[in-house]
């Protein structure tokens, strides 16, 4: 009988654990003094999938790639949480990445070539998803699992937890793309009201612009990057070139998105989920090995 009741209370706090990043991202972090508190949320309507190509007569936004040079950076921060420290100096190899998250319009070509699964709420519903048709806003709702055939269908891939942090931040230490100053309408946030209730047009917002110029770094939408999260890999992690740790039970999402809010927005800051969540403020970007700018 005791061992029944210890198997059943072990499994109630394993699922209590696996909770926490779910609700961290829906809930968002403590509130500044930037920030009013938020409306009682609408109910939930039915949406159907997106189909970019039917809703918008819009140009599509031109792809293009930055090249980020081989060299070192700073990686994380001694004022930030447990998991971004320590501060260190890290050396990469030159690689490129796209300068804005992939659009509604490029991820839709993926799956008319291809067949893969429409990006969209897996039970068809959404707050927010009649607001977020534009070819231009960044595609959400799609899983790691999605993003890396994306990458991989353009011949490219999912950028390393710490290449995404180089684009972002450069090589001088900033906490934020546009200096260590704190600006709590830099980026599309739910922080302040900025004009955006959703995602924005990738590129809208000129400050959150990295110093390669390389867009929405810090806010529009969460990013999917190609590691596995552990917890002290800012302290465990080679000097150069870091890889994704060869195992986990989540993968990294850097960056904050339309609806963060609080003061941890750093882009230092990690966000961790299971690979195969799915939600509307999730979206990604890829990258290549090696020396490229290019259009596509």
């Amino acid at each position: 009988m005791l061992e029944t009741k210890f198997k059943v209370l072990f499994l109630l706090a394993v699922l209590a654990f696996a909770a926490i990043p779910i609700m961290g991202i829906l809930r968002g972090t403590t509130l500044t003094p930037f920030e009013a508190p938020p409306a009682d949320t609408a109910v939930s309507t039915p949406s159907e999938p997106i189909n970019p190509d039917g809703v918008s007569r819009e140009e599509p936004v031109q792809e293009e790639m930055i090249s980020i040079p081989a060299g070192p950076f700073i990686r994380g921060t001694n004022s930030g949480g447990f998991d971004e420290r320590p501060q260190r100096t890290l050396v990469l190899g030159a690689f490129a990445i796209d300068r804005y998250e992939v659009t509604n319009f490029q991820y839709q070509q993926f799956v008319d070539a291809t067949g893969h699964r429409k990006s969209g709420p897996p039970a068809r519903y959404a707050k927010n998803m009649s607001k977020m048709l534009s070819i231009n806003q960044p595609v959400v709702y799609v899983s790691w699992e999605d993003a890396e055939a994306y990458c991989h269908w353009k011949g490219k891939r999912l950028p390393t937890e710490a290449e995404w942090e180089k684009a972002m931040r450069g090589s001088d230490g900033r906490l934020w793309p546009w200096g260590n100053v704190e600006q709590p309408n830099g980026a599309n946030w739910a922080r302040v009201q900025d004009g955006h209730e959703v995602s924005a047009i990738v590129g809208t917002v000129p400050t959150d612009k990295s110093p390669y110029g390389v867009m929405d770094g810090a806010g529009n939408v969460m990013e999917w990057v190609d590691d596995w999260y552990a917890e002290r890999y800012f302290e465990e992690a080679p000097e150069q070139n870091p890889q994704s740790p060869d195992h986990g039970v989540f993968r990294v999402l850097r960056g904050g998105g339309y609806a963060t809010t609080g003061a941890d927005i750093r882009i230092t800051s990690r966000s961790k989920m299971v690979q195969d969540f799915r939600d509307e403020t999730i979206g990604f970007r890829c990258a290549v090995s090696g020396e490229k700018s290019e259009r596509n």
